[in-house]
Order: structure tokens, then C-alpha cells, then sequence
């Protein structure tokens, strides 16, 4: 009988024979294989049901590659750094292996890296950086960029990364507070709603201090009116602000309104208080 591993042919023949209705021990003497490489090589990819040639022989492939040894990586003093960088981000509320891939982008000499590099760099499957590529990508901390002369694709940071962090932690406590508050409605005035009110409260808290507060855009928007009427050189009226901002007058109104708050400086409490009169 011959040995070795199945081939590509061999593969659709099992398929055409499991299509056709025949047991493992017909589909071995066709083949000239023992019973147990058929039975085994169907049970490994998909079974009886679910067993397609192709699927099977680029899986086995795959596996083969994966199992040959490595080359070990000796960990330098940047990779060291990094792997802190790495852990500091964990800490923060970042996933392990985007928070990885994060600190390798951050502290490589080169502005973007490919997946390639990346494996190679964190000594991880393909699949784990294509899954923290994924979630980068989804919170708005990295971008791809295409290399059409080697058609690769290149990982680079988003500029405001941090900002970008700062939303995901902020995002993270906002959704704490809202189902500790379901919860807290749910179970009402008992120990366990008490217990959640509580922290829908501190969570909540939290949320509102990363975000500046309740009143943070409105102060954001009282520094643009500033702005604009520094651009200007001189008093303008609301409506003509908002007409130049593209904002409703309401808006405008609001935050000239916003004279007096601790966030502004004097001097730029003095300048919307005249604005505002």
C-alpha cells in the first residue's frame, strides 16, 4: 500500500466517494490506502457531511507549515520596552494582543508595519494579528494603506491614537453604567438594585470626568466661538457667528452663555462676556 501523505487527487476522490454513498473501507481499496488514514482524514476536515477536498488539503498544508520548529527570536532591549508598553495598555483596559501590536507600531523606526512583520516580531499566529488588526481598525487607533508594487498591506497608527484610547476607556464606562443602571431598575429597591445603582453612579461619574464633565462640547464650543471671534478682529453678533460656523444660533448662544466658566481662562471669560452682552 502506498504511504505518505493524501494528495490533492486522492482528496477529491474521497469526496466523490462519501458523495457517492460509500463507507471508508470501499473509498481505502479504491485508493489502495488502510481504512484508518480515510476515517481520520475525514474526521479532521469536516466529517462525513462536511468533508470538501479542497478545504482539507490546503488545511493539512497549513498544519504541516505550523508544526516545523520556529526560529527563536532573542528579545532585545526594544522588544523588552515594548512588551512593558504593552503591558501598561493592558492595564488601561486594551485586549493583550492589540495592546502588542500597539507598542511594536509605537516603537518601530519605521512608520508602518506589515502582518508579516508583525507575526514575525511578536513570534504569534497570523490569525491573533488579524484579529487585533481587526479591533484597531474598528476603534478608529490604526489604518491600512496598500503597497500596490508588493501588494501587501501596511499598518499604520492613527494620529490621534491616544484620543482614540481615551474614547475606547470612556465608551468601556459608559456602557458599565448603563447595564448596572438596567439592572438597578430591574431589581428595584432590593439589595442587589442598591448594589447596581451604586455602580451605574460611579461608573457613570466616571464616564462624565474623562469626558470633561457634562458641560465638556459645550465648553468646546464656547473656545470655537472665541476663536472665530478672534479670527474676526472685533464684536460680531450671534447670528453672524453661527452663519460663518454653520452652527444654529441656539448653539452659539449657549456657549457665549458659558462666560463664566472655571475651564476659561480670564481673559477668555472677559472676551465672551462682551460677546454676550
Amino acid at each position: 500500500m502506498p504511504g505518505g501523505r493524501l494528495t490533492q487527487q486522492e482528496r477529491r476522490a474521497i469526496a466523490a466517494g462519501l458523495t457517492d454513498g460509500f463507507g471508508y473501507a470501499e473509498i481505502a481499496r479504491r485508493l489502495d490506502r488502510p481504512t484508518s488514514t480515510i476515517s481520520r482524514e475525514v474526521a479532521r476536515n469536516g466529517g462525513s457531511r462536511g468533508y470538501r477536498a479542497d478545504h482539507a488539503h490546503y488545511a493539512t498544508s497549513s498544519r504541516a507549515r505550523r508544526g516545523r520548529p520556529a526560529v527563536e527570536r532573542q528579545p532585545n532591549d526594544s522588544d523588552q520596552y515594548a512588551e512593558k508598553f504593552a503591558a501598561i495598555m493592558v492595564d488601561g483596559g486594551l485586549p493583550r494582543m492589540a495592546a502588542r501590536v500597539l507598542a511594536r507600531l509605537y516603537t518601530a523606526d519605521s512608520p508602518s508595519l506589515t502582518a508579516a512583520q508583525l507575526v514575525h516580531s511578536l513570534q504569534v499566529s497570523p490569525a491573533s494579528i488579524s484579529k487585533a488588526i481587526g479591533y484597531l481598525e474598528q476603534v478608529g487607533m490604526l489604518h491600512r494603506e496598500p503597497d500596490p508594487r508588493r501588494r501587501l498591506q501596511h499598518y499604520v497608527m492613527a494620529e490621534d491614537v491616544w484620543q482614540k484610547a481615551w474614547q475606547v476607556s470612556s465608551r468601556t464606562n459608559l456602557s458599565w453604567a448603563d447595564t448596572a443602571a438596567e439592572g438597578a431598575e430591574l431589581f428595584g429597591d432590593s439589595p442587589a438594585g442598591r448594589r447596581l445603582a451604586q455602580m451605574a453612579d460611579f461608573f457613570q461619574q466616571l464616564a462624565d470626568d474623562m469626558n470633561g464633565g457634562p458641560g465638556f462640547e459645550v465648553i468646546d464650543d464656547a473656545l470655537t466661538v472665541l476663536a472665530a471671534y478672534r479670527e474676526a478682529g472685533r464684536v460680531i453678533g450671534p447670528d453672524r457667528v453661527a452663519a460663518v460656523l454653520e452652527w444654529p444660533v441656539d448653539r452659539v448662544k449657549a456657549a457665549l452663555e458659558l462666560a463664566t466658566a472655571t475651564r476659561l481662562t480670564p481673559s477668555q471669560r472677559a472676551d465672551l462676556a462682551v460677546a454676550a452682552e
